[in-house]
C-alpha cells in the first residue's frame, strides 16, 4: 500500500461512514444560524467566519440537488473526512508505514467530538481541516526545506482569521515540522518566520495591536537568523510570509461589505472598521483572561477527562453520567494509544514528536488558554459554588487533542497485531472499534434529533398571527426559526426577538433600525428594553407573542394578560379572566382550546414512532418534552403534569 492509496482510503471510509450518519436538515445549536447565514451571505455572530461562509454558500449551490441544509452538512463531511485522508498520507509518509498511518486516521476520525462535528454545518469541521492541512503543509517545508511550502503554511495559518481562530492550536506543531528537518541542523529561519506568523496572526485575530507588533518583530529577526553562502541575508521567505498573512486576511473584507447590505443574518453588523474589530475580536462575549481561573485548575483538568470518557465509546453509555463499561472502554483505548505513541516514537521521531505536540496544544494548551467555566454537565453535586457553568459543554474545543490520541490508538491496534503477529488487517479492525462503539448515538439521522429543531420552528411560528412578533429565550429556539424563515421562506412577516441579545447595543439597533422597534439605546436595561419593544410593537398593530420556553419572569415584564395557542402565547388584554387556566396577583393565562388542539395533534402525529435517545447534550430531549406542552395544556392534569406545565412549559 502506497501512502496515496491509504490517505485515499482513509478518506473515502470516513466519508462514508459521516454520510451514513448526517443530519438530514437543521440541527441545534449554531447550525441553523450558520445555514441561514450561508444562504442570505450574512454575518454569523462574532468572530463572523467569512470564508467558511462564502465556502458554505459556493458549496450548496454546486449540490443544489441537494435539501440545502443536507449540503450544508455534508460539507462538514467532507472536510472531515480530508483531513482524515490527509493525516494518514503524512503519516505514511513519515513513518513509511501506511497501514498503520491508515488505521491512525480512521480511529482519529471515529472520536466522538470529531465525528458530531462531521455531521452537521459546523465551522469546527472546518477549523479540522485546516488544522491538519497547515500540519501537512509544515511537513512538507521541512523535510525538503523548499520555502515555497513554508509561504503556503504561512498563508493557511492566517486563513485561521476568516475560517476560525481555533486552527492556531496546530501552529506550534507546524513551527516543530518546520525547524526540525528530520536530520541536519535546525532551519531556524523556517522556525522564527513561522513563530512569527502565528504571533502576527493571532494578533490580528484578538485585534491585538502588541501581538501583530510582536509578530512582525519576531519575521524581521528570521531575515537574520542565518545567512546563506555568501552572507546574503534571507529576507525573500520572511517577506513573502508577511505578505500571504494579508493576503489572507482580507477575507475579512466581506464582513464589511456585507455589512453595508444589511443582510438577514447581520450579528455584530460591521460596517465600519471600529464594528468590524468589535466583531472579529468577539468583543461581544466576556473573554477571560488566563488569570484568575473561571473555575479551579483541578476542575478544568477533571472536565476534560469526562469529555475524554465520551469519544471512544459512547453506546456503552450514552449520557452524561460514566458507566462501568465505558470507562473500561476509555481505559482500555487510552492504553492502546500509549503502546501506540512508544511504538510510534520508535518507528519515527519527527512525527511521534508532532502528535505528542498537537495532544499537549490540543488538551493542556486549550485548557489554559481558554480558561473555561465547568461543562454544562459536569460536577453539580461537588464542585465549588464560585464554579459557574459554561451554556453548553465545549467537548469540541479539544478536538485536535483527541484527534492526536485517536491516532496513537489506532496506531496502538496496529502494532498490537504485529506483536502477535496477528495478520496486518486486523489493525484495521481495531481501529473501527470506535465506530462501532459510537455510531448509535452518534447518528444524526435518527429520529427524533434528526426533525425536532425542525419541528419546533414550524410549531412555534405556523400558529403565530400575522406580522407577529415573537420573544425567544436562546440560541436553540432561534436559529431553528432563522432557518425555517431564510432558507425555507416561511412566516418571514414574524419579527423573533430573541431576549439574550438585547444586551449587545447592535441588536438594539437591528430591531430598531429594521423593525421601528425599540428605542436603539445600548445602556437601557435588558428588560426595560423587551417591554419598550412589546410597547412599540403594539402601537403599530402588531401581534405581540412569547415562546413556552421564555421564562416566566420574563414573560410578566412583556404582559400579564396572555392566551396559549400552542408553542408560544399570545398578548391578550381581553382575557376571559373566569375561564384562565390560572390567576394569581402577577399573571393571567388563557388557552385558545381550538389552536391548542390543532397544535397538540400535529405534534401528536410528529411524535409517532419519535422518543428521544439518551445523549450526553441533552438539548434534543428537552425540546422533544417542550412539544409535549400543548397536549398537557388539554388534558385534566396529574400532579406529574402540573409539574410538567411549570417546570417545562414554564406555565407556573
Amino acid at each position: 500500500m502506497t501512502p496515496r492509496r491509504a490517505a485515499w482510503l482513509a478518506g473515502a471510509v470516513l466519508l462514508a461512514v459521516y454520510v451514513l450518519t448526517l443530519a438530514p436538515g437543521v440541527t441545534f445549536w449554531d447550525a441553523g444560524e450558520f445555514i441561514a447565514a450561508a444562504h442570505a451571505l450574512g454575518i454569523p455572530h462574532p468572530p463572523g467566519t467569512p470564508l467558511f461562509i462564502i465556502a458554505l454558500n459556493v458549496w450548496a449551490k454546486v449540490w443544489r440537488v441537494l435539501p440545502y441544509a443536507t449540503a450544508t452538512n455534508s460539507f462538514s463531511a467532507v472536510c472531515t473526512a480530508g483531513a482524515g485522508a490527509l493525516t494518514a498520507l503524512v503519516l505514511a509518509r513519515m513513518t513509511r508505514v501506511p497501514l498503520a498511518a491508515l488505521t491512525g486516521a480512521l480511529s482519529a476520525g471515529a472520536m466522538s467530538s470529531v465525528w458530531l462535528n462531521a455531521t452537521e454545518t459546523e465551522v469546527y469541521a472546518a477549523s479540522l481541516f485546516l488544522s491538519v492541512a497547515i500540519i501537512a503543509s509544515a511537513e512538507m517545508a521541512g523535510r525538503t526545506s523548499e520555502r515555497r511550502w513554508l509561504v503556503l503554511t504561512a498563508y493557511l495559518l492566517a486563513l485561521s482569521v476568516p475560517v476560525h481562530l481555533s486552527a492556531l492550536v496546530a501552529a506550534p506543531v507546524a513551527v516543530l515540522l518546520v525547524t526540525d528537518r528530520g536530520g541536519g541542523a535546525p532551519d531556524w529561519v523556517a522556525g522564527l518566520t513561522l513563530l512569527g506568523v502565528s504571533v502576527l496572526v493571532a494578533g490580528v485575530g484578538r485585534v491585538s495591536p502588541p501581538l501583530v507588533a510582536c509578530g512582525a518583530v519576531v519575521i524581521a529577526l528570521a531575515m537574520t537568523a542565518q545567512r546563506t553562502p555568501g552572507h546574503t541575508v534571507d529576507w525573500r521567505t520572511p517577506l513573502a510570509a508577511g505578505a500571504v498573512v494579508a493576503i489572507a486576511c482580507t477575507a475579512l473584507a466581506f464582513l464589511v461589505v456585507r455589512a453595508a447590505h444589511d443582510p438577514a443574518i447581520n450579528q455584530g453588523n460591521p460596517r465600519t472598521l471600529h464594528r468590524l474589530a468589535y466583531v472579529v475580536s468577539r468583543r461581544q462575549y466576556a473573554v477571560p483572561g488566563l488569570w484568575p481561573r473561571e473555575a479551579p485548575v483541578w476542575l478544568q483538568l477533571a472536565n476534560w477527562f469526562e469529555y475524554a470518557d465520551w469519544q471512544f465509546a459512547l453506546a456503552l453509555g450514552p449520557t452524561v453520567i460514566p458507566t462501568v463499561a465505558r470507562v473500561v472502554a476509555t481505559l482500555a483505548f487510552a492504553a492502546l494509544g500509549v503502546f501506540g505513541s512508544v511504538w510510534h516514537r520508535r518507528t519515527d521521531r519527527r512525527s511521534w514528536r508532532a502528535v505528542a505536540l498537537l495532544f499537549v496544544c490540543g488538551s493542556l494548551g486549550v485548557i489554559v488558554y481558554l480558561n473555561l467555566k465547568a461543562g454544562r454537565s459536569f460536577g453539580w453535586p461537588f464542585i465549588p459554588e464560585d464554579a459557574r457553568h459554561e451554556a453548553r459543554d465545549r467537548d469540541y474545543f479539544f478536538v485536535l487533542g483527541f484527534w492526536a490520541w485517536g491516532i496513537w490508538a489506532g496506531l496502538g491496534g496496529f502494532a498490537l497485531v504485529r506483536r502477535f503477529g496477528l495478520p496486518a488487517p486486523a489493525g484495521l479492525a481495531i481501529a473501527a472499534i470506535p465506530i462501532v462503539l459510537n455510531w448509535s448515538v452518534v447518528n444524526r439521522r435518527a429520529e427524533p434529533e434528526a426533525s425536532v429543531p425542525r419541528e419546533l420552528a414550524s410549531t412555534l411560528l405556523d400558529p403565530l398571527p400575522p406580522r407577529a412578533v415573537l420573544f425567544v429565550a436562546g440560541d436553540n429556539d432561534t436559529y431553528p426559526l432563522w432557518y425555517v424563515q431564510q432558507v425555507g421562506a416561511r412566516r418571514r412577516d414574524v419579527t423573533v426577538v430573541t431576549i439574550p441579545l438585547l444586551a449587545a447595543s447592535w441588536y438594539v439597533d437591528e430591531l430598531a433600525r429594521r423593525w421601528g422597534l425599540g428605542t436603539g439605546d445600548r445602556f437601557e436595561p435588558v428588560g426595560r428594553e423587551a417591554e419598550r419593544i412589546a410597547d412599540d410593537a403594539r402601537a403599530s398593530g402588531r401581534p405581540v407573542a412569547v415562546a413556552l420556553t421564555v421564562d416566566p419572569a420574563d414573560r410578566v415584564r412583556l404582559s400579564k394578560s396572555w392566551k396559549v395557542i400552542g408553542m408560544a402565547a399570545v398578548d391578550d388584554r381581553a382575557i376571559d379572566v373566569a375561564n384562565s387556566l390560572r390567576r394569581d396577583t402577577s399573571e393571567v393565562i388563557s388557552v385558545d382550546t381550538p389552536a391548542v388542539r390543532s397544535v397538540a395533534a400535529r405534534v401528536e402525529s410528529w411524535r409517532r414512532g419519535r422518543w428521544p435517545r439518551p445523549q450526553p447534550d441533552p438539548v434534543s430531549d428537552y425540546f422533544a418534552h417542550v412539544l409535549t406542552c400543548p397536549k398537557l395544556l388539554l388534558s385534566a392534569p396529574s400532579p406529574a403534569q402540573r409539574a410538567s406545565l411549570d417546570s417545562l412549559c414554564n406555565l407556573r
